[in-house]
């Protein structure tokens, strides 16, 4: 298992950038703009750790000028992402513990779980699996 990223989302891009390039210290090493799901995601790394990161997600204000999202204090905090060997076998074992799959790993890559605590988990696949039953036809359940 390998540590990835830690995602936080943000209201102001441009002054989060700020604090953790200049006042912090980390760099930027690579972003993503999505305009169907009108998001940014922006990566930051410190030179001694270049693969644990941080995901800045910023998503770009309602088109219809309504008030963005507040996102309160714990609603800024996105998730914890980890790579695996074996998805599949993961979300077993988690299951078989009692945890839901609230976003199973339909295309064999991706999987979110959420913690006693509530926090999100992300599962990434290193590389891509086939997809798989039961996993391919399972519903997403609840929120993640």
């Amino acid at each position: 298992m390998k540590y990835l990223h830690t995602m936080i989302r943000v209201h102001d891009l441009d002054a989060t950038l700020r604090f953790f390039c200049e006042g912090v210290g980390l760099r930027e090493t690579r972003r993503m703009e999505n305009a169907q799901g009108r998001y940014t995601l922006v990566f930051l790394a410190a030179d001694e750790s270049p693969d644990a990161e941080i995901e800045l997600t910023w998503n770009w204000p309602p088109e219809d000028g309504t008030l963005a999202e507040d996102y309160g204090s714990a609603r800024n905090f996105g998730h914890l992402a980890f790579r695996v060997g074996d998805i599949y076998a993961v979300c077993e074992r988690l299951q078989s513990m009692g945890y839901t799959i609230h976003r199973p790993p339909r295309d064999g890559h991706m999987a979110f779980v959420r913690s006693p605590d509530l926090i999100s988990v992300e599962l990434l696949q290193e590389g891509h699996l086939p997809p798989a039953e039961p996993w391919a036809s399972m519903p997403n359940t609840g929120t993640w």
